[in-house]
């Protein structure tokens, strides 16, 4: 009963989950807006979505003792540390200290980003309210 309750909430917690992490992205190419020879960021939200949602319902390995005995993703700054790829923004318009962060890109993406999470948590409260209406029945 409860793994069907987890697989019918799966993809709304998953996109959640995305949307924040690329909240925090978004975040920190506006937070280094004025670094020198700071590249911006983003995560391809519609394939890190997939990879995420075919993660979470292939069967989970055994868990172990230490965190050593799992491979861990490259450390290089090109993945999350949950392994969810970041990629370079593209160029609008190139700064001479090298900083690839505009402003008005960030702004953009930041807002929309955070009305679809907000849209999200609407979302999953609507499907927690029609749970718990066909839980207590006719009542």
């Amino acid at each position: 009963m409860l793994g069907k309750l987890d697989n019918h909430l799966l993809f709304n917690e998953t996109a959640l989950s995305l949307r924040e992490k690329r909240q925090a992205v978004l975040a920190s190419n506006i937070a280094n807006a004025d670094t020198p020879h700071f590249k911006a960021r983003d995560i391809d939200f519609s394939s890190a979505l997939q990879s995420a949602l075919q993660r979470n319902s292939a069967p989970q390995p055994m868990h172990t003792t230490a965190n050593r005995h799992f491979p861990r993703p490259p450390q290089d700054g090109s993945t999350l540390p949950d392994g969810t790829p970041l990629q370079y923004r593209g160029v609008v318009q190139g700064a001479v200290d090298g900083n690839t962060v505009d402003m008005d890109v960030e702004r953009n993406q930041f807002a929309d980003n955070a009305l679809r999470y907000e849209a999200g948590v609407t979302f999953i409260n609507s499907q927690i309210k029609g749970l718990l209406a066909a839980i207590q029945g006719g009542q």
